[in-house]
């Protein structure tokens, strides 16, 4: 077309794949509580995480071994929450008139428990001696088992950094994609509600709202490139280079929320 600069096409000719067993309770336990619990198990299967996104290999003869784990798999989602009106106040069990119904009535607690298993990803290397522009490369997998270590921080590792060997020749590694998890989530978020006024028409509610209430750190996946790291001449580590750490968060630390709501 005339176009002298690299143009990325997209068309389709490849296959997604999702299953999953999706199971969910609700149970009300009283008048004034109300529980939840959601089960998924999953798996996710394509060519690629996106309906734009790009192959890791492009070389023909290599686009078979694209076929893997979506990124975003998640084969366990455990969610739970709760919506218990405490027993105080009118028309409830206890303190029904005057100063303690005023104090106490109208309260609700809220909660939700999120665990859930970690996302895939590649253990790679340079692709300096691959010769195939616009190819990713992978590691050769040395070890038939990866040990998973589930360590954190600097200078520690999350899975064995001797199972993958960086790849010198023109070739493409023998390491599969999305083959190693990262971390896990748990978070739970909770919230205090109290109606201060209610009537017919019009409510007006006070909602005060902890987000990671127990600010429990959601770490990122390891780094995974295996040329980064650096060995003595008796074959022990003298840097990891990022290889095997995890070393960031998401930004989910503990937030609150306040806010005032009227309906009517």
């Amino acid at each position: 077309f005339g176009r002298r600069v690299a143009t990325n096409v997209h068309t389709p000719g490849f296959t997604s794949n999702y299953n999953s067993l999706q199971s969910r309770l609700d149970r009300r336990l009283s008048a004034s509580w109300l529980a939840t619990v959601s089960y998924t198990w999953s798996k996710s299967i394509a060519y690629a995480a996106n309906s734009d996104s790009s192959l890791f290999f492009h070389t023909p003869e290599a686009r078979p071994r694209n076929r893997s784990l979506t990124s975003f798999d998640r084969p366990h989602n455990l969610q739970a929450s709760s919506v218990v009106e405490l027993p105080f106040g009118r028309g409830k069990r206890w303190a029904q008139s005057g100063v303690p119904a005023l104090l106490a009535g109208g309260w609700q607690i809220n909660g939700v428990f999120s665990a859930y298993t970690g996302t895939p990803f590649n253990v790679t290397t340079a692709a300096t001696a691959l010769n195939a522009p616009g190819n990713s490369q992978v590691a050769d997998q040395v070890k038939s088992s990866v040990e998973k270590f589930g360590n954190i921080g600097r200078g520690s590792s999350f899975f064995d950094p001797f199972a993958f060997r960086p790849v010198n020749e023109a070739r493409f590694g023998n390491a599969g994609l999305a083959i190693l998890r990262g971390p896990g989530v748990v978070n739970l978020d909770l919230g205090v509600f109290r109606n201060v006024f209610s009537r017919e028409r019009w409510n007006l509610q006070l909602r005060a709202e902890a987000f990671n209430a127990t600010n429990t750190p959601q770490f990122n996946n390891p780094g995974a490139t295996v040329s980064s790291m650096i060995l003595n001449p008796d074959g022990t580590i003298r840097s990891l280079g990022g290889y095997t750490e995890v070393t960031s968060a998401a930004r989910a630390e503990r937030q609150f929320r306040f806010a005032l709501r009227f309906a009517f």
